[in-house]
This record gives structure tokens, sequence and C-alpha cells, in this order.
């Protein structure tokens, strides 16, 4: 159930590799969140974390079908505050770029950038090919955030767990949680 106040915002699950950052995320997050996954993105939570996207449920408010464009984010008359891809596939970038909505991910991306909803693609590929960095350029400029998934290292991270959430507590900031460790108010005074 969404409590007043509380930001909206759409997570979608791309196939390529970073599994434990969407997971992270997901548990992180306070906001309410609605899920999309990919097919190929389901194929990545069983290779990387051996779960299946029903394990994601427990930190979601809802689930949608990446096929279901009857889905409330698929149109701009259904108001949401973020979304974030993460892991965001070169192929998802793509598409998006090139204005192809032709799937649930997609479509709520191009609702993003004609709505100017914040869209945040958390990009997992190294390295980039041309074509690749000119569609993150193209989506930079239509207002999309591209946040390559390069977690910071200033804090030397002990484990892979303080590793991931470096990145994911960055990502937490953009869209306006506190974050964990890193950058502290203290600094900047």
């Amino acid at each position: 159930m969404n409590q007043p106040g509380k930001q909206k915002i759409v997570v979608a699950v791309t196939g390529s590799s970073g599994a434990v950052y969407a997971l992270d995320f997901l548990k992180k997050c306070e906001a309410d969140k609605f899920l999309i996954v990919s097919s190929w993105g389901k194929v990545l939570l069983r290779d990387e974390l051996n779960i299946g996207e029903k394990d994601l449920h427990q930190y979601v408010n809802r689930s949608f079908s990446d096929d279901d464009l009857t889905a409330p984010m698929a149109s701009g008359s259904n108001r949401f505050d973020a979304m974030v891809i993460l892991p965001a596939s070169t192929s998802t970038i793509g598409k998006i770029a090139s204005g192809l909505g032709d799937t649930l991910i997609t479509r709520a991306a191009q609702v993003c950038l004609k709505e100017r909803y914040r869209l945040i693609l958390c990009v997992r590929e190294t390295p980039m090919s041309t074509l690749t960095l000119e569609q993150c350029t193209r989506l930079s400029t239509y207002g999309a955030v591209i946040m390559p998934i390069s977690p910071p290292l200033y804090f030397v991270p002990k484990t892979v767990e303080e590793y991931v959430g470096s990145f994911t507590d960055k990502l937490l900031g953009q869209l306006g949680f506190k974050r964990g460790k890193g950058w502290r108010e203290e600094d900047f005074r």
C-alpha cells in the first residue's frame, strides 16, 4: 500500500551482469517500489544469485510482467517519481535511445522521458562501444541520468557487500535518499 508523500519508483532489472546491485538497492530503498524484470533479467537473477523474480517480491509493492503494456507505468497519465534500470543492458539503452517502447521496461522509460520523470540508467558494461556511448550521450541530453556501475573506492571497502553498497548508496543519493558511507554532512560545514 502506498503511503502519502512516499516516492513511487519503478525498478527494472535487465540482462546485463550486476544482479547483486539490484537486490541491494531493492533492500535499501525506502520508497514504494514497482518491479519489472526482463526475460534476460530473470536469467541473470538465476545465474548470478540463484534466485527467481518471486524472491524479490518481498522488497516491492508490486511486480509487473515486461510484456504487460497495460501496466500503469506504460502511460503518462499514471504519475510516478522515478525509474531506475539496474542493471541496464546496452540493448535496453539502445532501444530507449531509439524511441522504442516494445516492452514495459522500454515503454516506461519513454514515459519518463516525455513526462520529464527522473530516469536513471545503471550501465554495467566495459568497454563501451562508440555506439553505446553515443546512445548514452543522447539519453543524457534528453534528461536521463547515466550512472555506470562504478562503485567508489575512496572509503576502502573491506567486503563485497561494502563494495556493492557503496554504489547503491550513491544511487539512493541520486533519488534524494540519505546515503550510507561516503560524504558526510559535517564534511561541508
